[in-house]
């Protein structure tokens, strides 16, 4: 993306700052960045680009699978369970190439920028060809779905994984060979190729403690704090992978991780769902952060994590889409509070705004973006305009904003997204990608071909 020279002034009807919502405030902009944010500006000034609405600093998407896009739909025909499912995902990997998976995600990251997700956490791990020949670029998986996200005009962090194993102690099965590097040392040597770009940084994941060999996952951290990047591993989503760990390890996965250096603040667990007291404390002392995915984890019957509680014991929270059966933060966020009131039958386990902050600054934090995710002065001007006179939003007080977002909003009311200065979607049209659900369903069915 590149970002603007001049000086742009964008003026909001309405701001979420963090704490509360102000009206008439004006950005100004320059070189893809907030340089002052005025308060008390009742009228756009001359040459501002007028947002109505409410603006939110943009939302961070922390933990995406681009390709299960492609299973929207097509997993909900019958029963079944996670191990099912994950049936189906693995045969739609296995008729991915570059082209075809660029141009999925072109699509999806632009699905995104349309629901107001300004920056995406791409959990990537289809790294060769079927078989697990590596392509003649042997990044060529990854530098498809960075191009994907230029394309489609927001940032992404391209989470390379390391998936080592069909479980504790077996070899890759058929499926999951195009996903192995065979060890962390060739994981680490193929993805330090990979280089951070303008609207790209690359960070690191442990797909799971049964896929990475516990005396090769300290080589996955090492790899990802020698380059201060973020580190991501998908964390006790399954009550079976507990107990192949303890049988394993005699412990629980989080335990396993502590043990081999992965914990810490720079880290985040995806999902974390099914913990021990112990478990809560290691990630929580650790600071270690938690990414919920709420309409995955009850699209595929997993459990309501103890999201309260890890957060209180020290452990920020972001959201992710993971497996796009939604593409809305704004619901993930709403998701993750009235999953809580349904465990307890309690509410207000939330405000709207610490939602909002883990939709945003805490979001863009654990994928490595510091300076985005807040409306100030020095940070990346990305930001998303949410319509209030739609027939989900329309009634509220404009200063219950915070609380309309949240519990009333959906991606689509989203009217304005803006990248580093410039409009990636306007008046909730992709400014980008003309036709999104012609280019959806188009990448969709050439992996069905």
């Amino acid at each position: 993306m590149t970002p603007t020279q001049r000086t742009r002034t964008y003026w909001l009807e309405h701001a979420w700052l963090d704490t509360h919502v102000e009206p008439g405030v004006a950005l100004d902009v320059q070189d893809g960045r907030i340089t002052a944010v005025r308060t008390d500006v009742p009228t756009p000034p001359p040459g501002a680009d007028v947002l109505r609405g409410l603006t939110l600093p943009g939302l961070a998407n922390a933990h995406s699978h681009a390709f299960h896009r492609a299973l929207r739909s097509t997993v909900q025909v019958g029963s079944g369970t996670f191990w099912t499912w994950r049936e189906v995902m693995y045969a739609t990997a296995d008729r991915l190439t570059p082209e075809t998976y660029r141009d999925l995600a072109r699509a999806v990251y632009a699905e995104m920028a349309l629901a107001g997700i300004t920056s995406v956490g791409e959990f990537h791990y289809v790294h060769h060809a079927p078989g697990g020949t590596p392509y003649a670029d042997p990044n060529a998986m990854g530098e498809a779905l960075v191009e994907a996200a230029a394309e489609a005009g927001i940032r992404i962090t391209l989470l390379d994984t390391a998936y080592l194993s069909s479980g504790f102690g077996r070899a890759p099965d058929n499926h999951q060979l195009r996903f192995s590097d065979g060890t962390a040392e060739a994981w680490a040597e193929r993805c330090s190729v990979l280089k951070d770009r303008d609207h790209a940084r690359i960070g690191a994941a442990i797909h799971s403690v049964r896929a990475v060999p516990a005396d090769q996952l300290a080589t996955v951290a090492r790899w990802a704090e020698e380059r201060r990047a973020p580190l991501h591993v998908h964390l006790s989503e399954q009550t079976a992978e507990n107990d192949a760990c303890r049988e394993a390890h005699g412990c629980t996965p989080t335990r396993l991780l502590a043990e081999h250096g992965v914990l810490g603040p720079r880290t985040t667990g995806v999902h974390n769902t099914h913990l021990t007291d112990e478990d809560i404390a290691l990630l929580g002392g650790s600071g270690t952060g938690t990414c919920m995915c709420p309409t995955t984890e009850r699209d595929l019957a997993d459990g309501i994590g103890p999201a309260v509680v890890l957060q209180k014991a020290g452990s920020p929270l972001c959201l992710g889409s993971d497996s796009h059966a939604v593409i809305d933060l704004l619901e993930e966020a709403r998701a993750m509070e009235l999953n809580e009131r349904l465990r307890t039958r309690t509410r207000g386990h939330w405000t709207a705004s610490a939602l909002l902050r883990a939709a945003t600054v805490d979001g863009h934090a654990a994928l490595g973006w510091d300076e985005a995710g807040t409306l100030e002065a020095g940070a990346l001007a990305d930001f998303t305009t949410i319509a209030l006179d739609s027939v989900r939003t329309a009634g509220p007080l404009p200063r219950l904003g915070a609380e309309t977002a949240v519990f009333a909003a959906s991606a689509a009311d989203v009217s304005h997204t803006v990248v580093g200065g410039r409009h990636v979607v306007r008046d909730g049209a992709h400014t980008l990608v003309p036709d999104v659900p012609r280019a959806l369903a188009d990448a969709v069915e050439a992996l069905r071909g």
